[in-house]
């Protein structure tokens, strides 16, 4: 990846984050912290790396992307708007009555959403569904899923994981958001995760850890990931990103999980985010 290119995909960034914080502001409702968080592990994979077509949502040889911390549906939605999978006039309706823009995402409703989420822990089995459907379909498709940390202290996400490796599924990947904070404290004071790579690893996963904000480094992880398979084993990446990430008060901070942006905390998070 060239500087100039890294720099158009900062600004790209930048420019999703004030969405986010607009969409979240307007509803007086909505995930800030998490949204934030995994900025740029969306863009990149809809930008980059995952084989789509926004006008033709339901092509079947697609690759599929499971948001399975469904709560970061904001960032989920400016990525897809701004990919031209619906108009970006449909944003500021997010959580109202009658939207398609609903807190979590629904399949039913909103193009490009291949699984409708919310309960967390789920993303990676219906992803290992979707790998082995494509897999008896004799299609190349691959499938991502994207998992928070805090995600991680639920017991379904384990056993997939042995699923998958026991399947074989070389087409399936998954992202962690390992911001450290989920809704109520840091990942060490609620669950503490210890050495996630040594786990993932410990179920016989390929694995690989970057730091979720730097572009090159994160694109070249998502590379990984999502290109050929070299030989028959799921693979992992631990993207190592900040909790409300852009705006400075808001960073690691717990209470930014989900609370409401009041009008004092929109001016001061759109000035620093350059708007």
């Amino acid at each position: 990846m060239t500087r100039p290119e890294a720099a158009r995909l900062a600004r790209e960034c930048r420019s999703l984050r004030n969405t986010i914080v607009d969409m979240i502001h307007a509803a007086q409702s909505g995930h800030t912290g998490g949204s934030l968080s995994c900025v740029e592990i969306l863009w990149l994979l809809y930008a980059r790396h995952l084989r789509v077509k926004p006008d033709d949502p339901a092509w079947p040889d697609r690759d599929r992307f499971i948001l399975s911390k469904g709560h970061a549906a904001p960032a989920l939605y400016a990525v897809l708007a701004a990919r031209g999978f619906f108009g970006a006039d449909a944003l500021p309706t997010l959580r109202r009555t009658g939207s398609m823009l609903q807190g979590h995402p629904d399949m039913r409703k909103v193009p490009g959403v291949e699984m409708s989420t919310g309960s967390l822990g789920m993303g990676i089995s219906a992803g290992i569904g979707m790998a082995l459907a494509a897999r008896l379909a004799g299609r190349d498709s691959r499938v991502c899923v994207l998992v928070g940390d805090g995600e991680l202290n639920e017991g379904q996400i384990w056993e997939a994981l042995m699923a998958a490796r026991k399947y074989e599924l070389s087409n399936l990947a998954v992202i962690v958001d390992k911001n450290d904070v989920q809704l109520d404290g840091t990942t060490q004071e609620v669950m503490p995760l210890l050495d996630v790579r040594a786990k993932f690893g410990s179920f016989g996963w390929a694995v690989r850890e970057c730091d979720g904000h730097d572009i090159p480094r994160l694109d070249a992880a998502l590379r990984w990931a999502t290109g050929a398979a070299a030989g028959p084993v799921p693979r992992v990446v631990i993207a190592c990103t900040v909790k409300g990430k852009g705006v400075s008060f808001m960073e690691g901070k717990s209470e930014w999980h989900g609370k409401q942006i009041g009008a004092e905390d929109y001016r001061a998070a759109k000035e620093e985010l350059g708007k």
